[in-house]
């Protein structure tokens, strides 16, 4: 019987350690938020690649910043770097500032990678505050809203597949009925 509660209260350990790792980060609670202001709602960087997203189709809204804070999770920097993990090219900017007074600079991309910067009330960089954040959930949001945008990209790589002559009309046609109906599925 000892063995049996040894066992269980090792899993309840476990369990709340393994929640408490997925925890959005507690120095951001979104119960102290007292603005938010988007400074750019959509910005395209060296990184923008069209075939996948025209950056124009994206824009950053009060909502994304709101719902990232609650599920941004911490990365290093390696699983950050655009030169290794997928980035779109597009970013939007905000400013969030708590009820201290401290304003947290985010740079969302719509692929749920965030860049952040931590000022004080001053506007002085706060001193170790940079940190690169991912947020899947974002990313299955965004991606969903931007379905549309997605398709008119794959829409425009095909095309230029077709002019290029590496693909017929008929197989870029059954490629993005494909494609459209994956990106359909529950």
């Amino acid at each position: 019987m000892r063995r049996i509660n040894n066992l269980v209260a090792s899993a309840l350990v476990g369990a709340a350690g393994l929640s408490s790792a997925h925890a959005a980060d507690p120095r951001y609670p979104i119960a102290y938020v007292q603005t938010v202001k988007i400074t750019l709602p959509s910005h395209r960087s060296a990184w923008e690649n069209k075939d996948f997203l025209d950056c124009d189709d994206v824009v950053l809204t009060e909502e994304d910043v709101r719902y990232a804070l609650r599920r941004m999770r911490r990365v290093l920097w390696r699983g950050y770097d655009p030169e290794k993990v997928d980035t779109t090219g597009c970013e939007g900017e905000a400013f969030v500032t708590f009820k201290n007074g401290r304003i947290l600079a985010m740079g969302i991309e719509p692929t749920g990678r965030i860049a952040t910067a931590e000022y004080d009330a001053k506007m002085k960089v706060v001193a170790g505050s940079s940190s690169f954040y991912e947020c899947h959930p974002c990313r299955d949001r965004k991606m969903t809203l931007l379905k549309d945008a997605l398709n008119r990209a794959d829409e425009r790589r095909l095309k230029k597949l077709v002019a290029e002559g590496r693909l017929s009309a008929s197989e870029a046609e059954f490629r993005l009925k494909r494609v459209r109906d994956e990106r359909d599925k529950p």
